[in-house]
């Protein structure tokens, strides 16, 4: 028995036990945006988003013949033995003609080999997941002319409503949210109670995995994020385990002090480290979607700065890493958290967040009023606890509508 062909078909046999068992129904928006046909598709996004469902789901639905598509999760044990490019190969010569690559970071010199791969055989295409933390590294196989990016975060809160309720309602472009959010609004709250549903988003709805994960779903959440800082971040850079353990004490320092305007000297010394290490170590943290860095400006493509305002990443969470989340905080967290998969969002002059270099938003509750930002004609209220809003004041929930 030729014992390398045994060992691809165990691979094969556990690949297609995961299509089977992938969930159906529900698909994220994401998944109609991808161009699957392009050769090299790669697709980024913080653990627990559904990259994975995403993909399974795709293979199910387009390869009814399984045989053409190839799944392979690169965190298997199977490739601590076992060869991808000899993998890949065997696929070709029996007539494959898509590869699916789970967990990319996972693949010493990834980059490199994904770009051989997508060269050496011309007639496969390509697609792969990869941790939000990863860096394309020019000088390490330029993939740049060659793929198409999509960024895959949690579930927005209109992913929510239609996932756990029911309730399936369009995206929404932000701009003509602002222009005719009353009538948008009064349609979703016709169909579902939005406030209640919008209190359990917050609190065990970002990540799809709410559904199997219950009661234990906070625990879960906590364990994902140790999970970036002992997988991810060791698999997409090179740091030490001194390093990790640094990262980890700035992420619980930071999960009982947020929003704060950063003290980033005082926050080093507690860490015991220098400035340039407590920048990459924030700037790995804010990929991985632990964290949400606010800067008044973009962020600089040439080297890393210290923001002017640090959150956590999602609203999730808070409830996962803090004792007791602040509801102002929280409020201010998911709208950055949402609105920014769709927009720029910078810390402003005045109020809390300037969304696109033009709308100055404050973030509140019911009594909140538009003293901070008088005189601002751009100037919004994202009004928590409220169903509908009236001219420049907008119900919170409804920046949960974006994607």
């Amino acid at each position: 028995m030729d014992t390398t062909l045994d060992e691809f078909g165990k691979l094969e046999r556990s690949y297609r036990r995961r299509i089977a068992a992938a969930p159906a129904g529900f698909r994220r928006a994401l998944a109609g945006k991808i161009d699957w046909e392009d050769r090299l598709v790669c697709v980024k996004g913080p653990r627990g988003a559904g990259k994975t469902t995403l993909f399974l789901q795709h293979i199910r639905e387009a390869f009814p013949e399984r045989g053409r598509a190839l799944y392979a999760s690169l965190d298997h044990l199977w490739f601590a033995t076992h060869d991808l490019e000899e993998l890949v190969e065997d696929h070709w010569t029996h007539g494959g003609t898509h590869v699916f690559l789970d967990e990319v970071h996972h693949l010493p010199d990834w980059q490199t080999r994904v770009k051989n791969l997508y060269d050496d055989f011309p007639g496969l295409h390509f697609a792969y997941t990869g941790s939000a933390m990863l860096k394309m590294d020019r000088a390490a196989g330029d993939l740049s002319r060659r793929q198409v990016v999509y960024e895959l975060p949690g579930l927005s809160f209109r992913e929510y409503l239609e996932f756990a309720c029911g309730v399936r309602t369009a995206a929404v472009e932000f701009g003509r949210m602002l222009e005719g959010h009353e009538r948008i609004a009064e349609a979703v709250c016709g169909r579902v109670k939005v406030l209640p549903a919008f209190e359990r988003y917050l609190k065990g709805g970002y990540y799809p995995f709410f559904r199997e994960a219950r009661q234990g779903y906070g625990q879960r959440v906590a364990q994902m994020a140790l999970q970036v800082l002992e997988g991810d971040y060791p698999a997409v850079e090179d740091v030490t385990p001194a390093t990790i353990r640094k990262a980890k004490k700035m992420l619980m320092i930071l999960a009982d002090r947020v929003p704060q305007k950063v003290n980033f000297e005082k926050l080093c010394r507690e860490l015991e480290t220098d400035r340039n290490l407590g920048l990459k170590m924030l700037d790995a943290l804010g990929r991985g979607g632990l964290l949400g860095l606010l800067s008044d400006r973009a962020r600089s493509l040439k080297g890393l700065s210290r923001p002017d305002k640090i959150y956590l990443g999602d609203p999730n969470l808070m409830f996962a890493l803090s004792a007791a989340p602040d509801v102002g905080t929280l409020r201010e967290t998911f709208f950055f958290n949402q609105v920014r998969q769709v927009l720029p969002v910078n810390y402003p002059a005045r109020g809390d967040f300037l969304v696109d270099g033009r709308w100055t938003f404050e973030v509140g509750g019911k009594g909140k009023t538009f003293e901070q930002i008088a005189g601002d004609k751009d100037g919004y209220l994202a009004v928590d606890g409220i169903e509908i809003g009236a001219r420049h004041r907008i119900p919170l929930w409804m920046f949960g509508l974006l994607y």
